[in-house]
C-alpha cells in the first residue's frame, strides 16, 4: 500500500560522484491515496474530544505547479550531507540555510533539555526516536537560557500537544528562537550511514535559490574540529547559583547538612548540573572559562567543578592550563568537557570518536564495584587511557565500545566522568557521584 504523501519521508539523492547508496527516488505523483468512502467516520460513531495545542506546521496546505492545492505540506527544504547525500524533508520551525555537524541522539524523551544543552553548539541533532513534539514545550525544563544546536531533524512531528505543563508547541518554541528543524525524513537511513561513516557535515536549507552543488561545497569547506565553541557558551561574569531541585521532582531524601562552597568553571554548564550539587549541599559560584586559576584560589572553594561543554578539548588551551593549576590543590570533579580537560592536563590525550555517544540509554560499569549504570551522554571525543600517568586510574567504562568513562587520581584530590550524572534527561542511576564528590571535599576537610 502506497504511503500517505503527508507522512511518508522523502527518499534521498546522490549528487554526481557521491556513492550509489541513497533510496531510490519516487515522484510525487506515484504517491496514491484512496478517499475514504463517503459519510464513513474514521473514528467511529463518537467524536473523541482531547484538549490538545495543535502545531501548525504541519497542516499547512501547498500549491505547487500545476496550480492545485494540496491538503497536505510538501517538501520545502533539503539537508545536504559532505559524502553527497541530499535528503528531502519538510520544514519546522526558522526558515534559512545552517552549516552543522550532524549527530544522532537515541534518548526516548526529553527534546527540550536536549535542545537546550549548550554542548550540542555547531551540531545537528538527528532523533532516533521517531515521533517528537507530542509533550510541546514549557518553561522548567530548561537547561541553559537559549538554544545553542544548529538544527533539530526528526522523523515525524506531532500534530498537535498534549501534557499539562505545555505551554507552547514545538514549532513555536524554535521559530522563536530562531532555530531551523526538519521533519518527514528518513531518520533511520540517515543513522545507518552515521554510524557507517561516522559523524558528518550537513547543511540544513529552505532556500530554494541554491543548488545542491552550492550547498555541499559549504558542507566540505565547513569545520569543527580544532574550533574553540567554549568561548561562545560560556557566562561573561562570574555569578551565584542557589536554586536547588524542586521538591516535586527531588528522589533524594537523606539531604546534605553540611555546605561547601564549590567554584564551578561554566564551559556550557547544564542547569541540572547546578541544581542537584545545591540539593547536596553546595555554594556555588560559576565563573566563565577564561576565569583565571589565581582568582578561583583566592576564594577559598572546597571543591571545583570543571563542567560540560561543546567540541573539541584540544581547541582550548586556555582550560587545559586552568585545569592545571587547579588540580592538586583543592578537590576537582569533571563532568564531560571537563573529564577530557582533566585528562589532557595530566598530561594524557584525546581523540575525535567516530560517531560519539548521544543519548539516555548508555551502560557504564564502575569498575570499583561492578555496578552498572544506564547513563545520559553527549560527547564526541574521548580521554585516551593508554596515555595517562601512573596513578591516574580508569573508574568506569562504557559498556558499548569499553571507552573510558571516568577516572580518579587520589593523589591529585580529583575524579571526572565522561557522562552525564545529573541526567535531565536521562536515568538517575549515577547521581550518586555527586555523594561520591562531597565525600572527597569532607575527606579534604580533615
Amino acid at each position: 500500500m502506497a504511503a500517505h504523501p503527508a507522512t511518508a519521508s522523502a527518499p534521498s539523492r546522490c549528487l554526481s560522484g557521491a556513492r550509489p547508496r541513497c533510496a531510490d527516488h519516487r515522484s510525487p505523483s506515484s504517491l496514491a491515496v484512496a478517499a475514504p468512502p463517503a459519510g464513513l467516520r474514521p473514528c467511529g460513531s463518537r467524536a473523541l474530544r482531547v484538549r490538545a495545542k495543535v502545531a501548525s506546521g504541519v497542516q499547512g496546505a501547498s500549491v505547487v505547479d500545476d496550480g492545485v492545492e494540496r491538503p497536505w505540506k510538501l517538501s520545502d527544504a533539503r539537508l545536504v550531507l559532505e559524502d553527497g547525500s541530499v535528503w528531502k524533508a519538510k520544514s519546522f520551525g526558522a526558515s534559512g540555510t545552517q552549516v552543522g555537524e550532524v549527530v544522532f541522539n537515541t534518548s526516548l524523551t526529553g527534546y527540550q533539555e536536549i535542545l537546550t544543552d549548550p554542548s550540542y553548539a555547531g551540531q545537528f541533532v538527528l532523533m532516533t526516536n521517531p515521533h517528537i513534539g507530542n509533550t510541546g514545550v514549557n518553561p522548567d525544563d530548561e537547561e541553559s537560557n537559549q538554544c545553542f544546536l544548529g538544527g533539530l531533524i526528526i522523523r515525524n512531528l506531532s500534530i498537535c500537544t498534549s501534557n499539562w505543563r505545555c505551554k507552547e508547541t514545538l514549532e513555536e518554541y524554535l521559530i522563536k528562537r530562531n532555530i531551523m528543524g526538519i521533519y518527514d525524513v528518513d531518520t533511520r537511513a540517515i543513522t545507518r550511514r552515521l554510524r557507517e561513516d561516522g559523524s558528518l557535515i550537513g547543511v540544513l536549507s529552505t532556500d530554494q535559490s541554491r543548488t545542491d552543488d552550492e550547498l555541499l561545497e559549504m558542507a566540505k569547506k565547513w569545520k569543527i574540529v580544532g574550533v574553540d565553541l567554549i568561548s561562545g557558551v560560556t557566562c561573561d561574569a562570574p555569578y551565584e547559583w542557589s536554586d536547588k531541585t524542586d521538591s516535586e521532582w527531588e528522589f533524594k531524601k537523606d539531604q546534605s547538612s553540611a555546605t561547601f562552597h564549590v567554584v564551578a568553571y561554566d564551559f556550557g554548564i547544564k542547569h541540572n548540573i547546578l541544581r542537584r550539587l545545591t540539593s547536596y549541599g553546595c555554594k556555588i559560584t560559576v565563573v566563565p572559562a577564561n576565569w583565571p586559576a589565581s582568582e578561583v584560589l583566592k576564594m577559598k572553594p572546597d571543591g571545583v567543578l570543571f563542567s560540560n561543554g561543546p567540541g573539541d578539548p584540544a581547541a582550548v588551551p586556555y582550560a587545559v592550563k586552568t585545569v592545571k593549576e587547579i588540580i592538586g590543590k583543592v578537590p576537582v570533579f569533571g563532568i564531560c568537557m571537563g573529564h577530557q580537560l582533566i585528562g589532557q592536563a595530566l598530561g594524557g590525550k584525546t581523540f575525535k570518536m567516530k560517531f560519539g555517544h548521544h543519548g539516555g540509554n548508555h551502560p557504564v560499569c564502575d569498575l570499583r564495584s561492578g555496578r552498572v549504570d544506564i547513563s545520559a551522554q553527549n560527547h564526541n571525543y574521548a580521554v585516551d587511557p593508554e596515555s595517562l600517568p601512573e596513578g591516574a586510574k580508569v573508574t568506569h567504562i562504557n559498556l558499548n565500545d569499553n571507552s573510558c568513562a571516568g577516572l580518579q587520581y587520589p593523589k591529585m584530590k580529583l575524579m571526572s566522568l565522561q557522562y552525564h550524572p545529573e541526567s535531565s534527561p536521562g536515568p538517575h542511576d549515577s547521581d550518586t557521584a555527586f555523594s561520591e564528590f562531597i565525600e572527597l571535599m569532607k575527606s579534604n576537610r580533615l
